[in-house]
C-alpha cells in the first residue's frame, strides 16, 4: 500500500499506503485462450531509442526514497529500493513487459515449463550455457535448491517475509545436464512463474547467517549487467558499476548512482544536477512544466526601477511554491529565494516530464471491524454513494492522462485477468445508499445523545495547540496531536450542499491546484460506466436492479425525498466516519480526493471527520491497527494475484492468543468464498481457468465493499532530456542495460513507446 511508488512484490510484503461472503454475484462467462485483451490505459514513456543510438559510457544519479536498508528482496524491511538494486545486478527467470504478463529473460533461461503434471507438477528451467555469477561460477541447481530452503518456512532461523510458492516445493534437482534444473512440487502451483525471480547466489541462501546478515549492505556476488561496487550510506548512495562478466549486450552506462532524496526536494534536485532521474508528484512536474513554457516571461524582481513591494514578492513566492519560511522572510531573504528558485527554473527547462500510469490502484478502504461499518448495508451505502468517474477525473485529467476508473481489485486494464467487475456492487445511486441506510436503521432527524453544539468539535480527541494548516485542518505534524475537522458542520443538511462544498472551506485549495481540482466543488458528473451489469447471474437478478442479493437495499425501502435536516442517526447516535490521512510531503492528492469523496458522503447523509496524521504513524498506528474508518491508500497490482493478492483479501481469523490474524487484510472483511475461490485459482495449472477463477473472487471482493478502488496511480517521472530508455516504465521491468544518454545528433521519437 503506497501514496509513493515502490515494487509491487516489495509492497505486498510490507505495505506503505503503496491496500490490499455467502454473496451471489454476476456469473463471468469463461473466456477462451483467444480472448482479446485490452492494453494498458496508457503506454510507457521512457525516450525509447534502439542502442546504437545511445552513447558509451556516463553516469546515471537516479533518486530513491532511501538508502535500502537491505538488498535481500525476502526480508521485511525491503524497499522499492532494495527492488531498483536487485533488478540490476540478479537473475529473474521472468520479468514483467509492458502489458504486466510475465515473459522468459532470455538472458538467463533458455525455456522454462511444466513437463509434468501427474503425479506431481514439474517444472524443467533450461539455463542460459553463458549464464555465470560475477565469481565465475556457473548459475545452477545448487542455487535453485538453496534459496528453495530458505524460503520454505521449515526453518525459522531464516528471517524471511513469504515463502508463498516455495512451500509448495517437494525437491529440486539436476536434469539431463548441468543447466537443466527440475523443480517438483507437493501440489499444483500456478504462480510457479513468480519463483527464483530474483535468484540470489547460494552464498547468500545456505545458511541462515548469510541470509540474515550477509546481504543487507553488500552484495559480492552478482549475475546481471551491473554489480554492487558499494553502499555509502553517508552520501546517501548505492553505487552500481558495470559488471565485467556480463554475458549480455553490454550496459551503456558506466554506472548507475542511487541517491536518496526526500520527495519534495526532487526538482530542486534535477535543476541543480544532483539526480538525472526521479519520480516527482504533480505539484513538481507542474513546475517543470512551467520552466518550459517559461522563457521571455517577466519576473517579480523586474519591477520598475527593480524595485518591486514585499507585499507583491510575497504573494508571487506563495503562488509558485516557495517554502513558508522563506515566503514570510525578511525582503533581503525573500529577494534571494526569488533569484534562486528562478535560477532553478532555468536549470529545468532541461528536465522532461515523462508520464504514464502506475501498476498501482488508489482505493477507499472501509473497517469492517468496528463502528457503523461493519455492517454491509452500510458499507455499500458509502460505495453507492461515490462518483468513481469524477474522482478519477479529479487525479487523471489534469495531467493529461486517462481517467478511467479502476473496475477490479485483481488485475489493471491490459493484464489478461482484468475485468471490471464493479456491477457486482453497482454505481453510483444516491437514492440506492440513502435506502441502504434507511433498511440499516440510520434516519435522518433522530434523537441524538449529547449533540454538540454549533462550534464545538463532533468527534474525535480534543487538541491544544496544534497548527492549524491552510485547509483548516490541525496538522499533527506542528505539535498537535492528530489534526482533524469535520465535514458538514455547519447549519445546512447534507442534502443542501449540492455543489459539495463545505461553509469555511477553500474555493480553490494549493492541494486542489496541484492535483487538478478545477475550483474546488463537487459537481456531480455521471458516468454511464459505473453501472454497468453483466448479464449472467449465479443466481436470478433481484427485481430489476441484477448484482449480488444484499448490495441493494430491500425492495420498497425507500429513500424520502424531503427528510427532515440534521444527520442520519440511530441508538441516538450521528452517522459520523473517522477518514484518516497522511500529512506528509506527496499527501497533497490523496487530501484533495478525500475532500471530494467526503462532500459525495455528505449528500446522502453521512458525515466525515477528516484526521490528519505523520506518516509514520499513518500506517503503524492507523490502517494496521485497525484505528480508522475510511484511509487511503495504494495497492500494486501482481502478475500472481492467485499468490499476492489472497492475504491482502482473506477472512481474518482468531489466532491461539485470542487475537485476530488479519495477515494484510487491512479492511479486515473477507469471506470464505473469496478464500476458496484464491485457493483454486492458485492451484489451477489451467490458465483460462484461473483467470476465470480470480474474476469471481473480484466481483466476491466487490459484494463485500471493504475497498472501493478508484483510480490507477499517476507515474510522473523527471528526466533529464538527453536520457533515454528510461522513465516513466508502466507495468515493465526495466532494462537497465539499455538505458544511457543519447548520441550528439540523434533524435528521440516524439511519441511515447506503446509497446
Amino acid at each position: 500500500m503506497s501514496h509513493h511508488g515502490v515494487g509491487p512484490r516489495a509492497v505486498m510484503r510490507s505495505v506503505t499506503f503503496l491496500t490490499a461472503g455467502a454473496l451471489a454475484v454476476p456469473l463471468l462467462a469463461g473466456c477462451g485462450s483467444d480472448e482479446e485483451v485490452a492494453g494498458p490505459l496508457a503506454p510507457q514513456d521512457i525516450a525509447l531509442v534502439a542502442r546504437d543510438q545511445v552513447a558509451d559510457g556516463g553516469i546515471l544519479k537516479w533518486a530513491v526514497d532511501a538508502v535500502p536498508e537491505t538488498l535481500n528482496t525476502f526480508q521485511a524491511d525491503a524497499d522499492a529500493g532494495t527492488t531498483r538494486v536487485v533488478q540490476a545486478v540478479l537473475p529473474s527467470m521472468f520479468r514483467m513487459d509492458a502489458a504486466g504478463r510475465p515473459v522468459a529473460n532470455p538472458a538467463y533461461l533458455e525455456s522454462a515449463k511444466v513437463i509434468e503434471t501427474e503425479p506431481r507438477q514439474v517444472v524443467e528451467y533450461k539455463l542460459n550455457q553463458q549464464a555465470v555469477w560475477s565469481d565465475g561460477r556457473e548459475i545452477g541447481a545448487a542455487d535453485f535448491v538453496a534459496q528453495w530452503r530458505a524460503l520454505s518456512g521449515k526453518n525459522s532461523a531464516y528471517w524471511t517475509a513469504r515463502n508463498a510458492g516455495y512451500d509448495r516445493i517437494a525437491k529440486i534437482e539436476r536434469g539431463a545436464g548441468d543447466l537443466q534444473v527440475r523443480v517438483t512440487f507437493s501440489r499444483p502451483y500456478a504462480d510457479w512463474k513468480s519463483l527464483f525471480s530474483p535468484l540470489y547466489p547460494k552464498d547468500v541462501m545456505g545458511t541462515p547467517d548469510a541470509f540474515n546478515d550477509g546481504a543487507r549492505r553488500k552484495l559480492k556476488v552478482t549475475a546481471g549487467p551491473f554489480k554492487v561496487e558499494k553502499v555509502d550510506t553517508a552520501a546517501k548512495d548505492v553505487v552500481l558499476t558495470r559488471n565485467p562478466r556480463w554475458w549480455g549486450r553490454p550496459a551503456k552506462l558506466n554506472r548507475i548512482v542511487l541517491h536518496a532524496v526526500a520527495r519534495d526536494k526532487r526538482a530542486t534536485a534535477l535543476a541543480d544536477g544532483s539526480v538525472d532521474l526521479a519520480e516527482i508528484d504533480s505539484g513538481e512536474a507542474q513546475r517543470i512544466g512551467l520552466a518550459a513554457r517559461a522563457k521571455g516571461t517577466s519576473t517579480p524582481l523586474q519591477g520598475a526601477g527593480g524595485k518591486t513591494s514585499a507585499k507583491k514578492l510575497r504573494s508571487w513566492a506563495l503562488a509558485h511554491g516557495l517554502d513558508a519560511d522563506e515566503v514570510h522572510a525578511g525582503k533581503k531573504k525573500l529577494r534571494k529565494a526569488i533569484t534562486r528558485y528562478l535560477e532553478q527554473q532555468q536549470a529545468l527547462r532541461d528536465v522532461d516530464v515523462r508520464k504514464s500510469l502506475e501498476p498501482v490502484y488508489t482505493q477507499l478502504a472501509l473497517n469492517g471491524a468496528a463502528g457503523p461499518l461493519t455492517d454491509e448495508r452500510v458499507r455499500r451505502a458509502v460505495a453507492r454513494a461515490l462518483d468513481r468517474a469524477e474522482l478519477a477525473r479529479l487525479v487523471l485529467t489534469p495531467l493529461g492522462l486517462p481517467a478511467v476508473p479502476v473496475g477490479s481489485h485483481l488485475a489493471l486494464s491490459g493484464q489478461p485477468a482484468y475485468a471490471d467487475n464493479s456491477g457486482a456492487l453497482g454505481g453510483q445511486d444516491a437514492k440506492e445508499a440513502q435506502a441502504l441506510l434507511a433498511d440499516a436503521g440510520w434516519v435522518r432527524g433522530g434523537p441524538l445523545k449529547q449533540e454538540p453544539k454549533k462550534g464545538e468539535k463532533a468527534a474525535g480527541p480534543e487538541h491544544g495547540s496544534g497548527h492549524r494548516s491552510g485547509d483548516g485542518s490541525e496538522d499533527a505534524s506542528h505539535g498537535g496531536s492528530d489534526g482533524e475537522y469535520i465535514v458538514g458542520e455547519d447549519d445546512k443538511g447534507p442534502d443542501e450542499h449540492h455543489d459539495g462544498k463545505r461553509d469555511g472551506s477553500r474555493d480553490g485549495s494549493h492541494a486542489d491546484e496541484r492535483d487538478g481540482s478545477q475550483d474546488g466543488k463537487g459537481e456531480r458528473q455521471e458516468d454511464a460506466g459505473d453501472g454497468r451489469e453483466h448479464g449472467d447471474r449465479d443466481v436470478a437478478q433481484e427485481g430489476k436492479h441484477g448484482g449480488a442479493p444484499g448490495a441493494y437495499a430491500p425492495q420498497g425501502t425507500a429513500a424520502p425525498a424531503a427528510a427532515p435536516a440534521g444527520p442520519l442517526a440511530k441508538d441516538g447516535k450521528p452517522l459520523a466516519l473517522r477518514f484518516v490521512l497522511p500529512s506528509g510531503p506527496g499527501s497533497d492528492t490523496l487530501n484533495s480526493v478525500a475532500e471530494r469523496i467526503s462532500a459525495m458522503l455528505e449528500q446522502v447523509g453521512i458525515r466525515t471527520t477528516i484526521t490528519k496524521v505523520s506518516d509514520e504513524s499513518y500506517f503503524r498506528d492507523h490502517i494496521a491497527a485497525g484505528e480508522y474508518d475510511l484511509a487511503l491508500y495504494s495497492w500494486p497490482s501482481s502478475a500472481f494475484p492467485a499468490t499476492d493478492a489472497r492475504p491482502i483479501y482473506a477472512k481474518p481469523v482468531p489466532a491461539a492468543d485470542g487475537s485476530v490474524n488479519v495477515e494484510q487484510n487491512y479492511t479486515r472483511v473477507g469471506t470464505d468464498q473469496v478464500d476458496q475461490l484464491f485457493d483454486e485459482a492458485a492451484t489451477t495449472l489451467d490458465e483460462d481457468e484461473a483467470r476465470d477463477l480470480i474474476r469471481k473472487a473480484d466481483a466476491r471482493i466487490w459484494a463485500a465493499a471493504g475497498s472501493i478502488p478508484l483510480y490507477q496511480r499517476p507515474q510522473l517521472v523527471g528526466a533529464r532530456k538527453n536520457l533515454v530508455n528510461a522513465g516513466a516504465f508502466g507495468f515493465q521491468t526495466p532494462v537497465y542495460e539499455d538505458m544511457g544518454f543519447l548520441k550528439k545528433g540523434a533524435k528521440v521519437s516524439a511519441s511515447p513507446d506503446k509497446g
